[in-house]
């Protein structure tokens, strides 16, 4: 019985803790949707609720509900020129995403900060912020390469594009301006693109181009009135400064008061109206009226001071040196910079271990390399040697033997010659004593056994080519004009032919072999100190 108890009361405790978060849950849109609604009208209520809804959240331990409220309140703040408070909203929050690591809330901190000290001309600083949250969006971007981050990245670069057209330095915002429209191609989403129409239009003026430029303002004019009517403040600042650029100095005069009477009506983009007020104290002196200049300037300067003075209370501790939010993130940022030294000086051990052994390992794998290229090259040259001298011992061998068969071929063609010689002397003696022989069947006889010079030539040539097969080959390429006689003094050269062997063999004078060796010279393209058969040999 008393375990049933204990289960119904345990049963009704969830339910209370249940109905509890959903109430707290409801109420905190409940007290969200109320800030939204008054912080136009009513920005020190809506700034009440904004807070309300951040301790809230505190309380429930949401942090990105908590910084998500603290972010509103701060920009909330901001729009109403009470700098100091919304600082101190953004360094808060700064913590918070510090301890979640919520990459996307530093982004949306780091662009708020920047824009604050963009509002004190603090460029160093407030690009110093812009360019942090840069660097987030686009690792985001990186990871997940949505339209979301890319619209994201496309509002801090239009926060950078702001901060360079405010200090005029139109070249820069140009290239910015580029950076904005390139993210709005890349991106299927239309979000907040409409605010890149204004600036397009003011560097179309600032290049010339007035017609485009007032199109841009009139359609962004036309746009803004029915869809946020607060954001008039810039755009009749923008063409104010865009008449004034095509000397028009009363349709200047006109926007830039409509941009002022739109900023006191909504309480909005208040530092613009510091802006209006310069720029009608220019336009006045201009026209020669001191009166109406001195006017504006002085009101410029009673808001300068108002917002940016050092007797503003809202903006006092912003000129201290020392604050609890910075101080804190300085310690944080001892605390991480002492843990981040730690751990540097233990990997800068492992490093240096890991190092050694590669050291090490390489070492080993170039000394390794060294004897193995080096066993590698040793084995190719020996290879090469032993290649070298079995071709050697080849062609010398064959050389040889060639040199062999033409010795033969030398000796055989001498034969022929001394056996015609031989036939030759016996006739001679037989014509001597033909008393005692019957001459006509002896000369029968020798001419059965004598071959004339044609049929030696014959037998000579076939031996000659079967030894050396390429020499008339590549004698009638290079030389395609040498004649049958030229080709046999060439063979015959190459075997070291007498010229009177020469002619016994072709059954010639000596005369003419002398003539068909000069012809042959001049054939071969000799000059008198080339030796013939040095060059003949080479075939």
């Amino acid at each position: 019985m008393k375990n049933i108890e204990n289960y119904y009361l345990f049963v009704f405790f969830m339910l209370f803790v249940n109905l509890s978060i959903g109430q707290e849950n409801n109420n905190l849109q409940e007290i969200h949707k109320k800030a939204m609604s008054l912080r136009f009208s009513q920005p020190d209520s809506a700034a009440f609720y904004f807070d309300k809804g951040y301790q809230l959240s505190l309380k429930n331990k949401d942090t990105l509900e908590s910084i998500n409220y603290l972010l509103e309140l701060s920009q909330l703040y901001s729009h109403n020129v009470n700098y100091g408070k919304s600082y101190d909203g953004y360094w808060q929050a700064l913590l918070l995403a510090d301890k979640s690591n919520d990459l996307v809330s530093k982004s949306n901190i780091y662009q708020g900060l920047g824009w604050l000290y963009s509002f004190y001309q603090r460029e160093d600083e407030a690009l110093k912020y812009f360019y942090k949250s840069i660097n987030i969006r686009k690792e985001l971007l990186k990871n997940d390469n949505s339209d979301l981050n890319r619209d994201f990245l496309q509002s801090d670069y239009f926060s950078v594009l702001n901060l360079y057209r405010v200090n005029k330095d139109y070249a820069t915002a140009k290239m910015y301006l580029d950076s904005c429209i390139l993210m709005r191609k890349q991106s299927k989403l239309e979000l907040r693109t409409d605010y890149l129409v204004p600036e397009e239009g003011l560097l179309y003026a600032i290049d010339g181009n007035f017609k485009k430029a007032l199109e841009n303002l009139n359609k962004a004019k036309k746009y803004f009135e029915e869809n946020d009517p607060s954001y008039l403040v810039i755009v009749h600042s923008l063409l104010g400064n865009v008449y004034r650029l095509m000397d028009l100095p009363y349709k200047s005069i006109e926007n830039h008061k409509k941009s002022l009477e739109i900023s006191k009506e909504l309480n909005r983009h208040i530092n613009y109206r510091i802006f209006g007020y310069e720029a009608l104290s220019e336009i006045y002196y201009e026209l020669n009226k001191p009166k109406e200049a001195y006017k504006y300037l002085k009101l410029a300067k009673e808001r300068n001071d108002e917002i940016f003075g050092g007797q503003s209370k809202n903006n006092t501790h912003l000129l201290e040196i020392k604050d609890k939010y910075r101080i804190e993130k300085d310690k944080q940022n001892d605390l991480i910079k002492q843990k981040h030294i730690a751990e540097l000086e233990h990997e800068e051990k492992v490093s240096l271990l890991q190092n050694v052994i590669l050291v090490g390992v390489l070492v080993f794998i170039l000394l390794y390399g060294f004897v193995w290229v080096k066993h590698i090259r040793n084995k190719y040259k020996s290879e090469k040697r032993i290649l070298t001298e079995k071709q050697k011992l080849r062609l010398q061998k064959q050389n040889e033997i060639l040199e062999l068969k033409n010795k033969e071929l030398t000796e055989s063609a001498l034969r022929l010659i001394e056996k015609d010689e031989f036939i030759a002397s016996m006739k001679k003696k037989l014509s001597n004593n033909n008393d005692e022989i019957d001459i006509n069947v002896v000369k029968r006889m020798l001419k059965s056994i004598q071959g004339t010079p044609n049929s030696n030539w014959k037998e000579f040539e076939a031996r000659f080519t079967t030894i050396n097969q390429s020499f008339y080959k590549k004698l009638k390429e290079n030389f395609p004009q040498l004649s049958q006689t030229d080709q046999k003094i060439c063979a015959l050269v190459k075997l070291n032919f007498s010229s009177k062997d020469m002619s016994k063999l072709l059954g010639i004078s000596v005369e003419s072999v002398h003539t068909s060796r000069y012809r042959l010279r001049k054939k071969l393209e000799l000059n008198r100190n080339d030796n013939l058969e040095e060059f003949i040999n080479k075939f």
